[in-house]
C-alpha cells in the first residue's frame, strides 16, 4: 500500500490520472469502458494509468465477467483520501471535470446498468 506522499503526489501530478480519481471520487467503482468513454482516450492509455495507481495502491480492482471496475483504495491513508476529497470539492465545478462528468452521463449502457443482477 503507499506509503510515501512524494509518490502520492507523482501520481496526481498527471492530468490522465487525476481525471481518473476524481470521477471515481464522485461517482464510486468505475469500468475503463467508462473512463474511456468519458475522457476521450483510448482503452490502452486509460488502462496504463490505471496500473499505475493499482500498483502504487491508490486504487483496487474487482473483476465482473468481461468487465474491470475499479475504485479508490478504502484502505489508502486518511491523509490521502483527505486530498481526493479536497481536491474533487476544490475543481468540481471547473473544467475539464465537469465535461469529463457530463461525458460520463452519456454513456447509455454503463456496467451497472447493464450487468448489475
Amino acid at each position: 500500500m503507499l506509503n510515501e506522499a512524494d509518490t502520492f503526489f507523482k501520481l496526481l501530478a498527471d492530468s490522465t490520472r487525476l481525471r481518473c480519481l476524481m470521477l471515481m471520487q464522485a461517482e464510486g467503482e468505475l469500468c475503463v469502458c467508462e473512463l474511456t468513454h468519458a475522457l476521450n482516450l483510448s482503452q490502452p492509455k486509460v488502462s496504463r494509468h490505471l496500473a499505475h495507481l493499482r500498483e502504487a495502491g491508490v486504487l483496487v480492482a474487482r473483476r465482473n465477467g468481461t468487465w474491470v471496475n475499479y475504485r479508490i483504495n478504502p484502505e489508502l491513508q486518511d491523509w490521502a483520501l483527505g486530498i481526493l476529497q479536497t481536491t474533487l470539492d476544490g475543481v468540481c465545478k471547473t473544467e475539464p471535470y465537469v465535461s469529463d462528468l457530463k461525458m460520463l452521463n452519456t454513456k447509455s449502457n454503463r456496467p451497472e446498468l447493464v450487468c448489475s443482477l
